[in-house]
């Protein structure tokens, strides 16, 4: 999320095995590589909401045509160990973030930022976007409301000396 500009920004990366070789390049023998990359196939949302959900649905639509995959993360730590490296790890932590964390409505920044590529695709119009968005916010600013946007992914391996 770009705070300076208050918009989301989404980069896609087309071939991330060439990103690992490149990294495992770059890094001298014996140093590690660490790579954190979010995982967005599950949405969690207590009490379900209608808005919420339908904007998941969106977001991985929308994500996944743009070329990107939301299950990345946890294809890390294969990626490192097919670029050479050892001592290949991996942590996962869920996304969650309280009311008020600009990081709580990550998911409805970024249909934002993606909103004339969803428009285009014929996925939604602005109307159903507009609503959405705003029901979805009032739900998540509801401290009620626990949320879970997908995991983040923490994987590292070594290259050999």
């Amino acid at each position: 999320f770009d705070v300076v500009h208050g918009r989301a920004l989404l980069i896609t990366i087309p071939n991330p095995v060439e990103v690992v070789t490149e990294m495992v390049r770059l890094v001298r023998p014996g140093g590690w590589v660490v790579s954190l990359e979010p995982d967005s196939e599950y949405l969690l949302c207590y009490p379900p909401n209608e808005a919420v959900e339908r904007i998941g649905e969106l977001f991985a639509t929308a994500f996944s045509r743009n070329g990107a995959d939301p299950a990345l993360g946890r294809k890390v730590p294969d990626l490192l160990r097919r670029g050479g490296l050892h001592d290949v790890g991996v942590d996962a932590r869920p996304q969650m973030y309280p009311p008020g964390h600009s990081r709580r409505t990550i998911r409805l920044d970024l249909v934002r930022a993606m909103r004339s590529q969803i428009i285009g695709m014929g996925l939604a119009d602005g109307a159903e976007l507009d609503d959405l968005d705003r029901r979805a916010r009032e739900h998540l600013d509801n401290p009620e409301t626990v949320a879970m946007f997908g995991f983040l992914f923490l994987a590292w391996g070594r290259k050999p000396t």
